[in-house]
């Protein structure tokens, strides 16, 4: 007598292999700007942080110090256009070449999540592969990987990558996120997990054909919480006994009862 077992089909689905990072924000590149020479003092500043600019702007003006009267103002102007993030020039302040930077920029308002990730992982990375950010007051924002490391830190094991993010103002210098890297995508058969059976020999599934039990060996892919993905051993349009090893076995006869659909959450 044929003994009733619960089946499914095995149906197309996709699935994306991701790699979590979380990093901090920070300028994609960074512009400083100081004074060309020492000595001067500042007398305007025409921008703060958080101003836009444009290249060639006019940052702010410098003048001789009282005791050296003489001598037209010099206009400090931004090398590049991007967003200023940092400013510590302050009126009547004297100026240094090499001092500290009067402003920061962040050229073309252009972002990055900085990052870190095991050097085991880096060898699944490449350059282009898209990212999901999800930063701290923002939520998520799109990314893509722009740049890999080529060390790694001797004690921790770990390397740099860089997700751009691009110009977006929610998003602020400095700030904690999390980007989920898409390392594949791929679309093929899958099945419930409960379907796969897991021995000495590896995975297999109990396919129905022709109303008897087939034990198949099977290759599992990527799992997305109840779903497994088959990379080989069944195909599209197969049943399967839904829970694999429900008191059935190679060769008995069967009937295949439809499971039924799980209930929306």
């Amino acid at each position: 007598m044929a003994r009733a077992v619960t089946a499914v089909k095995v149906e197309r689905s996709c699935f994306v292999d991701t790699l979590q990072v979380t990093g901090v924000v920070q300028p994609r590149h960074d512009v400083l700007v100081r004074a060309e020479r020492d000595g001067q003092q500042v007398s305007q500043i025409l921008v703060e942080p958080g101003d836009t600019v444009t290249s060639g702007q006019v940052l702010l003006r410098l003048k001789q110090p009282e005791a050296q009267r003489g001598g037209a103002e010099t206009a400090v102007q931004a090398p590049a256009a991007g967003l200023v993030y940092g400013a510590s020039a302050r009126i009547g302040a004297g100026v240094s070449a090499s001092g500290e930077p009067l402003f920061r920029i962040a050229r073309d308002g252009e972002l990055e999540l900085l990052g870190e990730t095991p050097v085991d992982l880096m060898g699944r990375l490449a350059p282009d592969q898209l990212a999901r950010l999800d930063i701290i007051g923002v939520g998520e924002v799109a990314g893509r990987l722009h740049r890999i490391s080529t060390s790694v830190n001797p004690v921790t094991q770990l390397g740099q990558v860089a997700i751009a993010i691009g110009a977006d103002p929610r998003v602020r210098i400095g700030v904690f996120g999390k980007a989920t890297i898409e390392l594949a995508r791929r679309c093929g058969p899958a099945l419930p997990v409960s379907a796969v059976l897991y021995g000495d020999g590896g995975a297999v599934v109990q396919v129905v054909r022709n109303d008897r039990i087939e034990t198949r060996r099977v290759t599992v892919g990527l799992i997305r919480g109840d779903e497994a993905e088959v990379r080989e051993g069944v195909s599209e349009g197969e049943t399967v006994v839904a829970r694999a090893g429900a008191f059935v076995r190679d060769g008995d006869r069967v009937l295949p009862v439809a499971a039924r659909p799980q209930p929306a959450q």
